[in-house]
């Protein structure tokens, strides 16, 4: 196989607790930059995926640290990508308004940017629900090849 292609896999399955953010963070962070990711896009990434692992933590599981989240990485030279699962209370992202940010910068508003977040940082954000058998996002970013 060619190794630009070579396709490395990684999976995690954690609480649904907040405490295990920083860590999650620091797992992708180092997978991204392993592909190839540049250090801002890198931090890019763990970002959005600490985004997506709130939403289910507060919104699909309600806080409850028994229910598990699954996370799984894959990438290539080419592409990064993050995939979280869970079988909480899913939802239909499309239904959520587009933010009005200049409204909530001036509100002074918390909370409630994470769809658009990722949807900033990544290059891809896809969903998939089944509520309480298994709802998915995806997110990629694409991996630009540098001179070294």
């Amino acid at each position: 196989m060619n190794s630009k292609r070579k396709k490395n896999t990684f999976r995690i399955r954690f609480p649904s607790s907040t405490e295990n953010l920083e860590t999650i963070r620091d797992i992708v962070k180092k997978l991204a930059l392993k592909a190839g990711c540049s250090g801002d896009e890198a931090d890019n990434i763990a970002l959005a995926v600490d985004e997506a692992c709130t939403n289910v933590i507060k919104h699909a599981h309600k806080f409850n640290a028994r229910r598990m989240i699954d996370l799984a990485v894959i990438y290539t030279s080419e592409k990064f990508e993050v995939i979280i699962t869970d079988k909480g209370k899913g939802f239909d992202p499309s239904k959520m308004p587009k933010p009005d940010l200049d409204k909530y910068v001036h509100e002074a508003r918390k909370g409630g940017l994470g769809i658009h977040l990722m949807k900033t940082l990544m290059d891809e954000v896809s969903y998939t629900f089944n509520p309480g058998v298994k709802n998915q996002v995806s997110l990629i970013k694409y991996i630009t090849v540098r001179d070294t």
